[in-house]
Order: structure tokens, then C-alpha cells, then sequence
């Protein structure tokens, strides 16, 4: 009888020192590769969290320096890390304008309260470390659902096939409450769709205010520039109401949008 095929244990069980080697090398492998699944189902239900998280928000806050300078020297990097752990946050598209070189951004948090929080406490911190003025608007999330989904909002899971070129910010001065009934986005939507280049938007409802505009990506930064410029005057013209609008080129800012967990680079 060979040494492999020798008998260990008279009475238990028949297994050759072969077989035995062959089990606990089977063994050690299950072992070391349990972690790895283990962290691919962590990181995985995490994942879920966060855009389940993502798809409850309940608001939106726009903001705006004017600090003067090509992106490349905004100290992002510092700034992400500053936001992060902040109550309520959960995601930042960064935006950087186009011709004035001002930086901002447009953020989705977990309530109003704590977009307040951020608007008041810290936002104006960050602005004073520039040494310059400040632009911030927070926007009802909840009320805008309906008509951002409509609109493919890539803050509620929409698709596009393509990274944006360009972002547009607008804001009409009429007071629209409640949004569903006062705000025309049924009647705008249809229209709008149509723009050259439009590839999402967000709807955006001041809080308090009322004030109805978006949050809008475009493939590129003309096409951007055509819609503020040639088309939306038209639609505020209807409104009868004064407006702003801003283009911001998207290209420069994915990285630091990316960092932040901004849904155009999910």
C-alpha cells in the first residue's frame, strides 16, 4: 500500500493523505476568499444606501463666488474635504463660469434644515477665506419631484449617454407656490425638451420665495449659451418676469465633481 493511500484514524471515516491535503487546501482558499466577498457585499449594500439616500433628498442649494480664477487653481481638493462630513450632505456638482471664471456649485442635501445649516454656517466661512461676496439659494427638493423627472433629472436617476459640456442655472422672479399648481412646467417641459443639446434638468423651487428655474446640462457649452441667450428670454417673456441666468463649463470641473459623488458621473 502507498504512502497517499494509507488509512488515518481506524474506524472514522476512509481518507487518504491525498484526499486530506486536497481538503485543507480547499478549506485554506474558502477562507481567504470569504473577506473578499464579504467586502463586495459591504461595499455593494453601501452603494444602495447612498442612492437610496440620493433619490430621498429634500433639497437643493446653488452657490456662487466670484473669485476670478481658472478652475485649476480653486483648491478643490481641500474644500471636498471640508464638505463631506457635513450634516446632511450628499453630493455637489462643482461649476465654474464661463467667461467670469466664478466658482460654485450645485448640492443636493437630506433636508432643508440642514441645507440652512450650510447656507449659514459654513458657506460663508468659505466665501470670507476668498475675500469676496457671496450668491446662495436653497430650493424645496420635494416640491420640484414631478417636473425634474419629467426632465430626466439626473438627480432622480435619469440617463444620459453622454458627460456634459456644459451646466445652466436660471431663476425667475415671479412667486410660484405651490409649485405643482402656479409654476407652468407642464406647458414649458414639451418645449423644452427640444433645445439643441439639452440633455437633463432639475427643476428648482425657491424655498420661501417660490422662485421657479433650474439646474440644466447641455452637451456643450454653445448650445448652452444659445438657450440662455436666445431661448429662455422668450420663456420668462411669457412669465413676465425679470430673470438670471449663468453657464458654467463642465469640463473642467469633473474631477472635483466626480470626488463629490455628483450623479453626471456616477
Amino acid at each position: 500500500m502507498s504512502r497517499d493511500e494509507e488509512i488515518f484514524h481506524a474506524g472514522a471515516p476512509r481518507f487518504s493523505r491525498r484526499r486530506m491535503i486536497a481538503l485543507g487546501a480547499t478549506a485554506i482558499s474558502a477562507a481567504s476568499v470569504a473577506p473578499l466577498f464579504g467586502n463586495a457585499r459591504a461595499a455593494a449594500k453601501q452603494k444602495a444606501h447612498t442612492k437610496e439616500r440620493a433619490m430621498n433628498h429634500k433639497a437643493y442649494v446653488y452657490t456662487e463666488v466670484p473669485v476670478a480664477t481658472p478652475f485649476e487653481n480653486v483648491p478643490w481638493q481641500r474644500i471636498n474635504e471640508a464638505i463631506k462630513p457635513l450634516p446632511g450632505f450628499i453630493n455637489k456638482t462643482w461649476l465654474s463660469g464661463v467667461g467670469d471664471h466664478s466658482a460654485g456649485g450645485f448640492y443636493v442635501f437630506d433636508t432643508i434644515e440642514n441645507a440652512q445649516k450650510f447656507v449659514t454656517g459654513y458657506f460663508p466661512q468659505e466665501a470670507k477665506s476668498f475675500g469676496v461676496s457671496q450668491t446662495t439659494r436653497i430650493f424645496d427638493a420635494a416640491a420640484t419631484e414631478e417636473a425634474s423627472r419629467d426632465m430626466n433629472s439626473m438627480h432622480y436617476n435619469g440617463k444620459i449617454d453622454q458627460r456634459p459640456g456644459a451646466f445652466v442655472y436660471t431663476e425667475v422672479q415671479v412667486h410660484a407656490l405651490p409649485f405643482n399648481e402656479a409654476a407652468p412646467w407642464r406647458a414649458f417641459n414639451p418645449v423644452l425638451k427640444q433645445q439643441p443639446g439639452l440633455l437633463a434638468k432639475t427643476w428648482t423651487s425657491g424655498l420661501h420665495s417660490g422662485t421657479p428655474g433650474g439646474f440644466y446640462a447641455f452637451d456643450t457649452i454653445d448650445n448652452a449659451l444659445k438657450f440662455a441667450t436666445d431661448y429662455f428670454p422668450t420663456e420668462t417673456a411669457q412669465m413676465n418676469a425679470a430673470y438670471t441666468t449663468k453657464v458654467f463649463d463642465a469640463s473642467v470641473t469633473v474631477a472635483a465633481s466626480r470626488e463629490m459623488g455628483s450623479p453626471f458621473y456616477a
